[in-house]
């Protein structure tokens, strides 16, 4: 009797201690199917276009998206509704100072610190930290995640990365050349061991 009481007792602490001891899953983007496209809008009109993924990592535990890291390359942004002269005047633009300033900041990153489970087992509140021109602002937002993609629409409030170019906030007699403050981010990324 004492040693199943023993078999018992030891095959119970192994469960509990594997349990514990889990480690996450890292899962790394695949950036060739990855997308990632960008949306500013303006009093006149909007713009838009892509931007490339560098590298990204999720890691998670038990299927749930625990951390995570990802890097834009920002030399690579695109305009998708210009074409020619037009459309490398508003990526050169972009690329300034005015803007991005590609030249010393060539890439943004995102370091997922928390997402929060929702009653649909796929969708969750991400928070973590965004960083743009050097300058690093927590954002939230909602994404779709599982073990293979994710996805997710992000609103950027460019003034916050000292990006005030065209800003009614900074400007008052902009008028009708005002470009809004918020800028959209969609990305939607295929995941790989």
């Amino acid at each position: 009797m004492k040693n199943v009481v023993f078999v018992f007792t030891a095959l119970i602490a192994g469960l509990l201690v594997s349990s514990f001891d889990s480690k996450p899953t890292i899962l790394k983007v695949d950036t060739s199917k990855s997308t990632a496209k960008w949306l500013g809008k303006k009093v006149t009109g909007q713009h838009g276009g892509t931007v490339s993924l560098k590298s990204g990592t999720l890691s998670f535990d038990n299927g749930v998206p625990v951390s995570g890291e990802f890097v834009i390359d920002m030399n690579s942004i695109t305009c998708t509704d210009l074409q020619g002269e037009y459309a490398d005047k508003l990526i050169g633009h972009l690329k300034s100072d005015d803007f991005f300033g590609v030249s010393n900041h060539s890439t943004a990153k995102f370091v997922l610190k928390n997402a929060a489970a929702t009653i649909n087992p796929k969708k969750f509140v991400v928070t973590g930290d965004l960083t743009i021109k050097g300058i690093t602002q927590s954002v939230s937002f909602d994404a779709m995640i599982d073990m293979a993609s994710a996805s997710a629409k992000i609103i950027v409030d460019r003034t916050k990365y000292n990006i005030k170019y065209g800003s009614a906030s900074f400007f008052d007699s902009i008028g009708d050349k005002a470009i809004n403050n918020d800028f959209e981010f969609e990305v939607n990324l295929a995941l790989m061991k």
